[in-house]
């Protein structure tokens, strides 16, 4: 017994890792046939961006230097993957109930492969949704530098990896889609607004700045605030009004920090999703 036991062990990882990719596989395909699913999550960020942005261009004060819908933009994209990730996340309480989870439990592969699957798959989809947010990007006076660019692709995946893992947390004990999705949207919505994705951080009041501190997504917002700026030429005043960044305490957080910190808030819901999955399911 001992002997077979150390024969397959060199050959787990490998097992396990094939198994995350049969499950991130099938996420691709079935993304690939759901084109409704795909043009709905993309008409409301198209609508935030430019019938929202253009109506309240001439309210907001962006310090005159930056179009209210370029400041709106860095938000906008993260609203894009917000919603197709979390909702992939809760895709696991469909393919509950209709028998799919059972049958991917009964394999031989651990139940974090199939977590870890799910969770790259759905925010692989979200972030291939947001390309196209991003080939509009010229519109609304944003370049198209091809670093600036993948640099926001890296940062759109991390930010829909963290809320597919979300998703998933939820779908480990919610049992039934009629109560999924009303939770869902009620975690979303707030995460939405507390993250600086649709007005300046500067000058906030003191229990709303805090909030936004605490949002795991703000650190995914501010990143992409950052390079989208950085690759603007604006006056040193005009940045300070629309990228204030994040402070601790009076310390300035760096960019790199903060992505560690959407980087590490990803990796904790992973491990709480997968730890609160339920082998019986």
């Amino acid at each position: 017994m001992t002997t077979i036991a150390i024969h397959q062990y060199p050959g787990r990882l490998s097992h396990e890792t094939r198994a995350a990719a049969m499950v991130w596989r099938r996420e691709m395909i079935r993304f690939r046939h759901d084109t409704t699913r795909m043009l709905a999550m993309l008409l409301q960020p198209v609508l935030f961006l430019f019938v929202m942005g253009t109506g309240l261009a001439s309210v907001v004060d962006t310090g005159g230097a930056v179009d209210f819908r370029t400041f709106l933009f860095p938000g906008v994209l993260a609203m894009s993957v917000l919603f197709s990730a979390a909702f992939a996340g809760i895709s696991l309480v469909w393919d509950r109930e209709f028998g799919f989870l059972r049958e991917m439990l009964v394999a031989p592969v651990s139940q974090a492969s199939i977590i870890v699957g799910k969770c790259l798959g759905g925010a692989t989809t979200a972030t291939v949704q947001s390309v196209v947010l991003l080939v509009l990007a010229g519109f609304v006076g944003v370049p198209y530098h091809p670093l600036l660019l993948l640099e926001l692709l890296a940062l759109l995946f991390v930010g829909s990896f963290l809320l597919t893992a979300i998703g998933l947390l939820l779908s480990a004990r919610v049992k039934q889609i009629q109560s999924a999705m009303p939770t869902m949207q009620l975690i979303i919505t707030p995460m939405m607004f507390l993250s600086g994705a649709l007005f300046p951080m500067a000058n906030l009041p003191g229990w709303l700045a805090v909030l936004t501190k605490l949002n795991p997504l703000t650190y995914v917002v501010q990143p992409m605030r950052s390079v989208v700026y950085g690759s603007l030429d604006l006056p040193a005043s005009a940045t300070a009004t629309v990228d204030s960044g994040i402070d601790w305490w009076g310390w300035q957080v760096p960019v790199a920090v903060q992505v560690l910190v959407a980087v590490g808030c990803a990796g904790v819901v992973l491990a709480a999703a997968i730890a609160a999955f339920d082998r019986t399911d």
